[in-house]
């Protein structure tokens, strides 16, 4: 499939499945990527989960954008709804939306890129997430 971008296509691949991970591994369930090279104009990539909060869709918002920033790919933009039933973050080769389980519903993106393939993300049997520093809390206590 033809790609939008001039980014390493096997790059923007492996790090897509890096973030559908580092989602599973914040606790966002039913994580989807979708491949839309050639059928979207927006972006190459894009990733679907649901949080079980708005705290921990936060939170894992947030440990996408850390991962993107490891890497040196910080975020074109993020946004997120009044409520933060459903967050955004954009790296603009890859897409990242997370809703609260009945947005996710109603939005149906899955239905949307219904012509884009899946990618199997998921970790080989037995494969540990990497161990990950822990998040700077701005000198606040974590609570």
């Amino acid at each position: 499939m033809r790609s939008r971008s001039t980014s390493d296509p096997e790059y923007t691949r492996e790090f897509a499945i890096e973030m559908a991970r580092t989602l599973t591994d914040s606790k966002c369930t039913e994580v989807i990527l979708l491949d839309v090279r050639g059928r979207s104009q927006v972006c190459d990539y894009v990733i679907i989960g649901s949080g079980t909060s708005q705290r921990q869709m936060r939170s894992a918002a947030q440990e996408v954008e850390d991962l993107g920033k490891e890497r040196g790919q910080h975020p074109y933009r993020t946004n997120a709804d009044e409520g933060s039933t459903w967050i955004v973050v954009d790296f603009v080769e890859i897409v990242v939306h997370l809703f609260e389980p009945d947005q996710r519903l109603y939005y149906d993106l899955e239905l949307l890129h219904a012509d884009g393939k899946r990618i199997d993300w998921r970790r080989p049997e037995g494969e540990r997430p990497p161990a990950r520093a822990p998040r700077s809390t701005g000198g606040k206590a974590e609570s």
